[in-house]
């Protein structure tokens, strides 16, 4: 369960959240703090609800109750002109990189500023080609089709879209699912660099154990349709809760944990 902090502020409070199809819920009485400046990760077992409550936070899914507030900004019930313009302060980023089949990757890039702008055609592609820098693409990566970009290049195209409105606030939605393990660690290096330049907070769904110790500041683990730990890993690790022991002990987890003490 999170607790309040009084010195950093909130980006996302959450509180008493309900989240539901039909007769199934899904969340129950759910509270979480999401700080300025910090990495979160939502993990979970299968079912927990992390896409879930991802997407309620980004206003795809309309709670059943509870209260979501970005920026200090009450989402639940927002009219559509208000999501719209809130929408602008945060960037996504998701799991098979949604890019448009048919535009360049510099085309994509400037589909947020198109959309959200009155920018030049001129401006946007300039603007477009710098956060294609940012996100470690070389430069003729700004002209493919996203068909032609490998997948690590590929995540990375999705990134410099996400990136293009300046955003406060970042969601990745697996970020490194599908990448062989050297391309997996560049992209949590490059996570962790843009946090630092850029003074991001990054909220990010993801299985991947190694991520999650070379990234997050907090983990908030879902189970029993709530948050039951919301920790660092080195202390969420230790958790006697017997989800988390399950999730965190086995092969694999035990497997993350050495070859971040190497």
């Amino acid at each position: 369960m999170s607790v309040p902090s009084q010195a950093k502020p909130s980006v996302i409070a959450i509180r008493n959240l309900r989240n539901g199809f039909g007769s199934v819920i899904i969340h129950e009485k759910l509270d979480l703090d999401i700080h300025r400046g910090e990495v979160v990760a939502l993990v979970g077992g299968s079912g927990s609800g992390k896409t879930t409550l991802l997407r309620s936070i980004i206003m795809l899914l309309q709670p059943i109750s509870g209260s979501i507030k970005l920026f200090g900004q009450e989402i639940v019930g927002i009219d559509e002109q208000a999501a719209f313009q809130l929408r602008r302060r945060f960037g996504m980023l998701f799991q098979q990189g949604a890019l448009f089949s048919s535009l360049t990757v510099r085309e994509n890039v400037g589909v947020p500023l198109r959309e959200h702008t009155s920018l030049s055609t001129k401006d946007i592609a300039e603007i477009a080609d710098l956060k294609i820098a940012l996100a470690g693409l070389p430069a003729d990566a700004g002209g493919k089709l996203p068909r032609e970009l490998s997948g690590g290049m590929l995540k990375r195209a999705a990134l410099a879209r996400a990136l293009a409105l300046d955003p406060a606030l970042l969601f990745l939605d697996e970020p490194t699912a599908g990448l062989d393990p050297v391309s997996a660690g560049a992209f949590d290096e490059l996570v962790a660099q843009l946090k630092k330049s850029l003074g991001l907070t990054v909220v990010m769904v993801t299985h991947d154990l190694d991520t999650l110790w070379q990234t997050t500041d907090r983990v908030a683990f879902l189970g029993e349709k709530r948050v039951i730990g919301y920790a660092p890993m080195a202390e969420l690790t230790r958790s006697e809760h017997p989800l988390i022991r399950a999730y965190f002990e086995g092969p694999r987890g035990r497997a993350a944990e050495n070859r971040r003490a190497e």
